[in-house]
């Protein structure tokens, strides 16, 4: 049977969430964080397909994105309000607990329900991003590794340029990163970082090269639109302060034991995505900090957009975790 997607506004930890659901509301609850610039639209092929499955799906257009709340101060966006809001959403459709599956940022948001709301997770899986516990500040990290050199978690610290240059033109922005980041396109970057452009005087989208001007097959012109609408309601400066609270998340968490993140956790990823294709042998060792990894499933030919390039792979992964639960 194939089970209707609704959507409905949640309010939640003092905002209100668009909310996309389906299945039946008595199941076990699975919640679906995605990441940036990315919206619940990006779990549109795993909805019907976990709904049928016995669970309840709620997937929310988090804080920042779509037509959901977008509040005015960078501080808004930390990891405790991002946890919360999830959490909440528990607490508004009346389950206990949930299985935590996250995107890109959405993973560094899942990972971190674990440590900071244990007895409201009873699984995780990360996508994309492993588990990531920074040795130091973040942004201090990345100024040793990169120096002088382009990377854009550092442009996006300053409120103001990130927001100028991706607002220029949403369409452009979307279909340029759309690309950038999948599979098709993917060339193992630099290892020296001195071959990446400056900071000075560079932008987001000056990373990106031959983009073509056609659209990726798994990415149709209704689904590009539908973004567009998104981030053109709600621009950039939410979805770009998430980044903005990486060092405050790491005061929040750098003393509450990866321990306590003791419920069954699994990551899926893709050859071909850049945030870990360069590392793809260490993602076991990292991931395995947390006490209960359960392991991982690689997708070959899945660049950074896993669930929406390859979303029968990605969604058979997905299923063979949740039955081990």
């Amino acid at each position: 049977m194939s089970h209707e997607i609704t959507h409905r506004v949640i309010a939640t930890n003092g905002v209100n969430l668009q909310v996309t659901e389906s299945g039946d509301p008595k199941g076990p609850c699975v919640i679906l964080s995605h990441g940036f610039p990315e919206s619940a639209y990006s779990w549109r092929h795993q909805m019907g397909f976990l709904a049928d499955a016995g669970f309840h799906v709620l997937a929310p257009d988090q804080r920042g994105y779509g037509f959901s709340s977008s509040p005015k101060n960078v501080t808004d966006y930390g990891i405790e309000n991002l946890t919360g809001d999830l959490v909440g959403l528990l607490d508004a459709t009346g389950h206990d607990d949930a299985t935590f599956v996250g995107h890109d940022w959405g993973a560094l948001v899942v990972w971190e329900a674990g440590r900071l709301h244990p007895s409201r997770v009873n699984a995780i899986c990360g996508v994309s991003v492993p588990f990531t516990p920074w040795p130091m500040k973040p942004t201090e990290l990345f100024k040793m590794m990169f120096t002088d050199r382009f990377f854009y978690m550092l442009y996006f610290q300053e409120v103001g340029p990130a927001e100028l240059e991706l607002e220029a033109d949403i369409r452009n922005t979307m279909h340029q990163f759309m690309w950038a980041a999948s599979g098709a396109m993917y060339k193992p970057g630099p290892t020296d970082f001195s071959e990446l452009p400056p900071m000075q005087g560079s932008g987001f989208l000056d990373m990106f090269k031959d983009v073509p001007a056609h659209l990726p097959t798994w990415l149709t012109q209704d689904d590009l639109d539908h973004y567009v609408k998104q981030f053109t309601n709600s621009g950039f400066f939410g979805p770009v302060s998430w980044y903005r609270n990486l060092d405050a998340n790491y005061e929040v968490l750098k003393d509450i034991p990866i321990e306590r993140i003791s419920m069954p956790t699994f990551f899926i990823g893709g050859d071909k995505d850049a945030v870990i294709a360069p590392r793809l042998d260490t993602l076991d060792a990292v991931n395995g900090l947390t006490p209960n990894y359960r392991g991982s499933v690689i997708i070959p030919g899945a660049g950074h957009w896993t669930q929406q390039e390859m979303p029968d792979e990605f969604n058979a992964a997905l299923m063979g975790f949740l039955q081990t639960l």
